[in-house]
């Protein structure tokens, strides 16, 4: 039968596709489906009955290719074509406004992008004539980890674009709070160690080299950047980092929310808090907040530095801190003997994780700062990893 596939079923199959992309994109993207689980169900097996009644119809961007393939046996190295360097961080609102005060100095009436910065895993994804060709992790800046099978298995990466372009864009790979949490009360059941944080959870996800378990971890993505020398198919460029991710979303990526244009250091600080406030209620784990120029002329005019760009700064958020109750301290013993103390917390909610015990150092760390048994102590996540106890709290 492969060998005479007809017309109709070609163009069945080709129809389906597109209707699938397409409410794939609506559900996972764009958060607005407009049919039932039950009718997209229906058209999915539709498909991947057609697709193994006929092999020659094989389309490794179709979406029946979400569900992971063959295991690697290893990574293939990828070399970015544009290095992909990180940010230079600030941890203050002052060193925020001497960033802006430096900018306005070079610079006439700036205007700043800023957004959340998302506490995942930078990656790259190549596209080809409006299809997803090849995806890889950020690595050193200059050479990454080819990890295309797994990105495949992101819903909300499109594996082929509305327009027939061909473009490098750069995202932020994450693993929502839902999801991460879903995960340990698994793994937990199972007697396995726990996985620290979801950004930890989404690294180990994406470099599994059977791209099944990728899928299984529901990964997503925010895309950030498209990659500048890429044009629209008209050859028109465009001029701002705001532009380009109106232009992104429209294509069918999933962009940044919360993101705003400020035009004084008084804005982009007022965006800055805004974004602070609202850090608990999202869905994902963000760990600051990025500020950039907007205008790409601009940033052209300021430039790069060895291993950071000059026109964008990362606010760092300083560590979360709760209160909760110390209920008891546990003792382990090294095997050379050294004592060390943990504390029994009621639960609570700290950077991403349920918390319900931390580390107390050692027994000088206790008696200094006076901790018992029944006090409110403050807790946090030191480098947003390990929990630690900070102080007791007077009542």
């Amino acid at each position: 039968m492969d060998s005479l596939v007809s017309v109709e079923i070609k163009n069945r199959v080709e129809t389906l596709r597109k209707e699938l992309n397409y409410h794939s994109q609506r559900y996972y993207v764009y958060d607005a489906p407009e049919i039932s689980d039950y009718e997209y169900d229906m058209m999915y097996a539709e498909l991947k009955r057609l697709e193994e009644e006929n092999p020659s119809l094989y389309d490794a961007n179709s979406p029946t290719q979400r569900v992971g393939g063959k295991a690697l046996d290893k990574f293939e190295k990828v070399t970015h074509s544009v290095r992909m360097d990180s940010l230079a961080d600030v941890f203050s609102f002052e060193e925020t406004e001497d960033f802006c005060n430096k900018m306005e100095g070079e610079l006439l009436s700036p205007a700043y992008s800023v957004e959340p910065k998302i506490d995942g895993l930078s990656v790259s994804l190549i596209y080809e004539n409006g299809e997803f060709v090849k995806g890889a992790t950020r690595g050193d800046g200059a050479v990454g980890e080819d990890v295309t099978l797994n990105l495949r298995t992101v819903q909300s990466i499109p594996l082929r674009l509305n327009e027939p372009l061909s473009l490098t864009v750069r995202g932020e790979v994450y693993m929502p709070r839902a999801v991460f949490e879903e995960l340990n009360a698994k793994r937990e059941e199972r007697g396995e160690a726990l996985m620290a944080n979801p950004r930890n959870a989404a690294a180990g996800s994406l470099r599994q080299l059977d791209s099944k378990i990728t899928a299984e971890r529901k990964l997503d993505i925010f895309v950030f950047n498209l990659q500048e020398g890429d044009i629209y198919a008209d050859g028109h460029a465009p001029s701002s980092h705001t532009e380009s991710l109106d232009r992104l979303s429209e294509l069918g990526f999933k962009t940044l929310a919360m993101r705003t244009v400020a035009h004084s250091y008084d804005e982009v600080a007022a965006h800055i808090r805004k974004i602070g406030d609202a850090r608990q209620q999202l869905a994902y784990d963000i760990d600051g907040v990025v500020i950039k120029i907007d205008s790409l002329e601009d940033r052209r005019r300021v430039g790069e530095g060895t291993n950071t760009p000059k026109w964008a700064v990362a606010y760092k958020f300083p560590p979360e801190e709760k209160e909760t109750k110390l209920l008891d301290i546990s003792i382990a013993v090294g095997r050379t003997g050294v004592l060390t103390p943990t504390a029994e917390l009621s639960p609570v909610r700290l950077a991403g994780t349920t918390v319900s015990r931390a580390t107390l150092h050692n027994i000088g760390f206790i008696r200094e700062r006076g901790i018992m048994l029944g006090d409110i102590v403050t807790v946090r996540k030191a480098g947003d990893i390990i929990p630690e106890v900070v102080k007791a709290n007077a009542e």
